[in-house]
């Protein structure tokens, strides 16, 4: 891609090592690649790809209706634009675990994260969700690890155990999904800070906590998931919804006062657009793409 300096495996090595660092990473969500972009750009540690917003973006529910081919294809166009790490959300597996990390990974993704529930998933923080057994989801870790090219592709092993099973129930999933190999544990649904210690007192390896809105869990800052010992926050749908209630807003104005002269400042300008695609920087020696300066062109 044109004007990043790091490849797939370099991007990996530096999130574990960032991991070591143990100081918290901020991965928000990216739904799409511009949006990648400016994550980047403002200095965040890592893109997330939330398999929900994918969902959202074709106007379908997060109920385990996306392929492997949707996701992987919209999850290499966000990666390649960064030298940030990327992360994915591989929702079961897709019914193939193997092929999914090779997929992933090929794509050049730093890690994808697999989940305990039945195939027709649901959003982690609503109700009723069912849960496989769990000898089915270790073996499902297995596979994923010994699917692996590159040793610093991250597994996360995702549980939903908690508001099905409860946390000590939970507690065992955890520690059998780190004895199965799993890189990361990502438990869904903590309702506070009493639950997420309780999960980094009963295991050894990295955490990563979600800190998605009007969902199930408190938030909690960077700093107080820090200190709770976990090393990864995602904000999976954070950048979705600005957009949307944004564009929704402003639609309805244009509806109601039949121009949009009146929501201009809430518009990205036309400069600050073509900053942020690099604009400038396509034109080559004696044959230039843009003949102008972005600057004026607001």
């Amino acid at each position: 891609m044109h004007f990043t300096k790091k490849n797939p495996t370099q991007k990996r090595l530096s999130l574990i090592n960032n991991i070591k660092n143990k100081k918290i990473l901020k991965f928000p969500g990216a739904y799409n690649p511009l949006t990648a972009k400016l994550i980047a750009e403002i200095n965040f540690d890592g893109i997330y790809i939330s398999g929900a917003v994918i969902a959202n973006d074709l106007g379908i529910p997060d109920i385990g209706l996306t392929t492997l081919k949707e996701v992987s294809y919209r999850a290499k166009q966000i990666a390649r634009v960064s030298d940030l790490p990327s992360i994915v959300d591989a929702d079961t597996g897709f019914n193939d675990c193997a092929k999914t990390i090779s997929v992933f990974e090929d794509a050049g993704l730093s890690g994808c994260h697999i989940e305990d529930q039945i195939e027709q998933k649901r959003c982690g923080h609503l109700d009723n969700k069912e849960i496989i057994p769990l000898k089915d989801m270790v073996k499902k870790i297995n596979i994923s690890v010994k699917s692996k090219k590159d040793k610093n592709f991250l597994v996360i092993a995702r549980t939903d155990s908690n508001t099905v099973e409860g946390i000590k129930k939970t507690i065992d999933r955890v520690k059998a999904y780190e004895d199965a190999g799993a890189d990361v544990i990502f438990p869904e649904a903590m309702k506070d800070e009493k639950e997420f210690e309780m999960i980094r007192k009963n295991t050894q390896i990295s955490l990563l906590a979600n800190m998605t809105e009007f969902g199930k869990s408190k938030i909690l800052t960077a700093d107080e998931l820090e200190n709770l010992g976990y090393q990864i926050v995602i904000y999976p749908v954070t950048t979705q919804r600005l957009a949307m209630k944004n564009v929704e807003d402003g639609l309805r104005a244009i509806m109601r006062d039949g121009h949009q002269n009146n929501i201009i400042d809430k518009m990205q300008t036309r400069k600050r657009l073509y900053e942020l695609v690099e604009y400038e920087k396509y034109n080559t020696k004696n044959k230039k793409i843009t003949d102008f300066k972005t600057g004026g062109h607001e």
